[in-house]
């Protein structure tokens, strides 16, 4: 895998273009569910500078994460315990938000932190659990290392663009964050059972099917009491 960074063979033509399409396609659809748990994270920062400042420096250091998992992924997926500890992880984090006390308007609190450093660690670490499921989609699809590193180079730039749309519409579509974390739910149990009974495969479009028909529900309903901020 190194020789190919190295020593990348770069054949432009139209089924390379279409493979890069796909994967860049799969970015944006598996990534709506991560940018919702990014942006519920930063959204535990008390001003929208710091929600800023921790999405951009959260998602650095999970680029850096991602392109170590690319370059290690062959040798990654053959530990269970890897994708094991990232389900868990994310099955953490939908257990966390659903079991967490509610606000006076019957709303699910946000992670609250006391700094920004101690959101920014997390926001790199949930990227990386998400990036076990899309690194070794992108991996079935492409065998060029290159055009993963693309994808996922676009992917990083798309979730930081869907996290910092979706820190506003949390708060103005009232069944969006629920219907987020299921889907985050949804990746966890493929992950755990990927590592736990690795014959049994869930089709592509089932998790994609899933994760449309969530986000319609999640964009079905306007929060009355929504007001927009104007930005400074």
């Amino acid at each position: 895998m190194l020789e190919q960074i190295l020593h990348p063979q770069l054949h432009f033509n139209v089924e390379t273009s279409l493979l890069l399409v796909i994967l860049v396609a799969l970015e944006a659809v598996l990534s709506a569910d991560n940018a919702i748990a990014l942006a519920a994270i930063a959204q535990g920062l008390k001003t929208p500078e710091e929600q800023r400042k921790a999405l951009n420096i959260g998602l650095i250091a999970a680029y850096i994460l991602r392109i170590t998992l690319i370059l290690t992924a062959t040798w990654v997926i053959n530990f269970w315990q890897v994708e094991l500890l990232g389900a868990l992880y994310l099955l953490w984090l939908v257990f966390r938000y659903f079991t967490s006390s509610e606000d006076d308007k019957g709303h699910s609190r946000n992670l609250e932190f006391a700094s920004l450093w101690q959101a920014i660690p997390m926001i790199a670490v949930t990227d990386l659990a998400f990036s076990l499921d899309s690194v070794t989609t992108a991996i079935a699809v492409a065998e060029d290392i290159w055009l993963i590193v693309i994808g996922g180079t676009i992917g990083v730039i798309t979730l930081r663009f869907l996290a910092g749309l979706f820190i506003r519409w949390l708060d103005e579509f009232s069944h969006l964050e629920d219907a987020g974390f299921v889907t985050v739910g949804f990746v966890g149990v493929r992950l755990l059972l990927k590592a736990v009974y690795p014959s049994f495969a869930v089709p592509e479009w089932v998790i994609i099917s899933a994760i449309l028909v969530m986000f319609v529900w999640g964009f079905s309903k306007r929060n009355p009491d929504f007001v927009p901020q104007k930005d400074s």
